[in-house]
């Protein structure tokens, strides 16, 4: 792990290229939750070799950016959930059901048949990938088990607590695999516990715990507004938080940019904040000095030892030249902070 003061790193994704996935279908939709083969521009002979080439892309610009903690920046996933959801036991992929998505839109969702369980490790290769790929630290992102349990049609649990715990048994045995093949940070999305705050107060602290569970690696949560592709009017402040308080995740994923989030907030936890200053809504690249002040915002609350500079969310909406641009931003405004507390 670095021990440099204010490291940076993503939050997950980073621009895919557009001869490897329809960007402009890509863009005008919700992200799918079923599956969405045909959203890729390559033949399924050459896909995985052709991913290979656009992950090492986007290795190498988080490289050149100046970024501290690596991710494969999701370059082999449609959305950020389905390719680890998809791949479980218990799904019906074929005749698909519907759900309300966090935007309030009818989706298209899959179905719930049986008993959620992992068959075999999904993201492996791509963690392998990556740190065979980079001497920095890296980090591999997991959709976590209370939004995948909100990204479904249930067909089959009693409730959809126990559907969750059964979302993190699965979550569970991916984590203690990235792990063990040399992760250094394993972070789990959990968008829909601000989504859904009520659900999230009944278990989802209990579900990501459980998910968390003999983790040998430093952890994080996402818990986010939305892309701002689809939230174009965010909170100013958080419904599901402080709650995270009681989790055994060490870090904790915030975005204060494009929601100017009230940074006091932040007082309540104890843990690591990743700390969003990135703002994903305008593809105008920050100056380093605006990024520096979104970071200067939170000193109040946060000691700087506990702050991982950020993105407010995933990138893979922007252009590849405004994320690049935003990323090095990132870089030159943790500096400027960095230099700062150092006198």
């Amino acid at each position: 792990m670095t021990e440099t003061l204010l490291p940076t790193t993503l939050v997950g994704s980073y621009p895919q290229p557009d001869w490897l996935i329809d960007r402009s279908v890509l863009s005008k939709q919700t992200p799918p939750r079923t599956k969405a083969d045909e959203l890729w521009r390559i033949d399924e002979k050459w896909l995985q070799e052709a991913q290979d080439d656009a992950t090492l892309v986007a290795i190498r610009d988080q490289e050149r950016a100046g970024i501290d903690i690596i991710t494969d920046g999701e370059i082999r996933r449609v959305s950020y959930s389905s390719r680890f959801a998809n791949a479980l036991d218990g799904l019906d992929l074929n005749r698909p059901g519907t759900t309300t998505s966090r935007g309030g839109v009818t989706i298209k969702v899959p179905r719930v048949v049986g008993r959620i369980r992992r068959r075999h490790p999904v993201e492996l290769p791509d963690l392998q990938f990556l740190r065979a790929n980079t001497d920095r630290a890296i980090k591999i992102t997991v959709p976590g088990p209370f939004t995948m349990s909100q990204q479904v049609q249930n067909d089959f649990y009693a409730s959809a607590r126990e559907m969750a715990l059964d979302y993190a048994e699965a979550v569970n045995a991916e984590i203690r695999d990235l792990f063990a093949a040399g992760a250094d940070i394993v972070q789990i999305d959990e968008p829909y516990m601000q989504a859904r705050p009520d659900d999230a107060r009944a278990y989802g602290v209990e579900v990501l715990n459980r998910a968390l569970e003999g983790a040998a690696g430093t952890t994080a949560v996402h818990v986010c507004f939305g892309y701002a592709l689809t939230i174009k009017k965010k909170a100013p402040a958080y419904d599901f938080l402080a709650e995270l308080e009681q989790s055994t995740a060490q870090q904790i994923s915030v975005e204060t940019a494009q929601s100017k989030l009230d940074c006091s907030t932040l007082a309540a936890l104890s843990k690591t904040i990743i700390l969003g200053v990135i703002d994903l809504s305008d593809p105008a690249v920050e100056s380093a000095d605006v990024v520096a002040a979104r970071i200067r915002r939170a000193l109040p609350y946060v000691s700087p030892d506990r702050i991982v500079v950020a993105p407010d969310c995933g990138m893979k909406y922007l252009s590849r030249d405004a994320a690049f641009g935003k990323l090095r931003a990132m870089v030159e405004g943790a500096a400027i902070v960095r230099r700062e507390l150092r006198g």
